[in-house]
């Protein structure tokens, strides 16, 4: 009868200490690799919550019926949310270019070319911003299973080189070896999983809100053209000021 394995060698500190050097080194080197990942987990995971919140927050005044001017201004001088941004330079911009005088029809074009291109800037800045951090998710996901398996057949050779050592193949012998190998892969999994899900919640995160950003600028560029080209018929008095702008289409 083969006698029992010792079952203090099943419990994870005891595998983690019966280990050799290499099985150590991948264990902990995946654990490192999982912490840093629920790092970067739990910190976008409130820096998106924070954007998409101060993003509707400022859709909803932008949306409230006060003008643009007043909406820039409630942002502050040096707003750190890019919709703000992205209306304060559309406004400083216009402005400008109305205190030269009236615009031409190519004096338009230009304007919002350059309009066009600042807000271009600003988007791809943020969503760069955005995705720091998504590589590293990536390559935990991507190589945390495969160094897992590293150590899984390590630890099999060592059960191997045990049989060999003391000529039989009971339980007894090869139990720990196989099991620190077991748990080797089970820590890869366990690393790779989160951050496999994480990274692809983010990533669509990610591009929900680039479209977003390009969704509000596609609305800037149109109430400039809509006010360069002018109404179509006369306003009903009062006029509007010739230097405001609105979002609202048909406007």
């Amino acid at each position: 009868m083969t006698p029992p394995a010792d079952a203090s060698l099943l419990n994870p500190v005891e595998l983690f200490m019966a280990a050799d050097w290499v099985v150590k080194t991948v264990m902990v080197g995946l654990v490192v690799a999982s912490v840093w990942s629920w790092t970067i987990i739990i910190g976008k995971v409130a820096s998106y919550t924070k954007m998409n919140r101060s993003a509707t927050e400022f859709e909803q005044l932008v949306e409230s019926g006060r003008s643009l001017e007043e909406a820039a201004a409630a942002a502050g001088p040096q707003p750190a949310d890019p919709l703000p941004r992205m209306l304060q330079i559309t406004l400083q911009d216009w402005k400008e270019a109305r205190q030269r005088g009236p615009l031409t029809d190519s004096q338009g074009q230009a304007l919002i070319g350059r309009i066009d291109r600042a807000l271009d800037s600003v988007i791809a800045r943020e969503s760069q911003k955005i995705e720091n951090g998504l590589g590293v998710l990536s390559v935990v996901a991507t190589a945390s299973p495969f160094i897992g398996l590293f150590g899984t057949v390590w630890g099999i050779m060592n059960a191997f080189d045990r049989i060999a050592a003391m000529g039989n193949t009971n339980l007894t012998t090869v139990a720990p070896a196989i099991a620190e190998a077991l748990f080797a892969t089970a820590i890869g999994l366990a690393a790779a999983i989160p951050a496999y899900m994480a990274f692809n919640a983010f990533s669509v995160s990610a591009g929900k809100y680039t479209a977003r950003l390009e969704a509000f600028a596609d609305d800037l560029q149109a109430a400039l053209a809509r006010r360069l080209a002018g109404p179509a018929t006369p306003p009903p008095p009062p006029p509007p000021p010739s230097d405001s702008l609105n979002l609202r289409r048909g406007s």
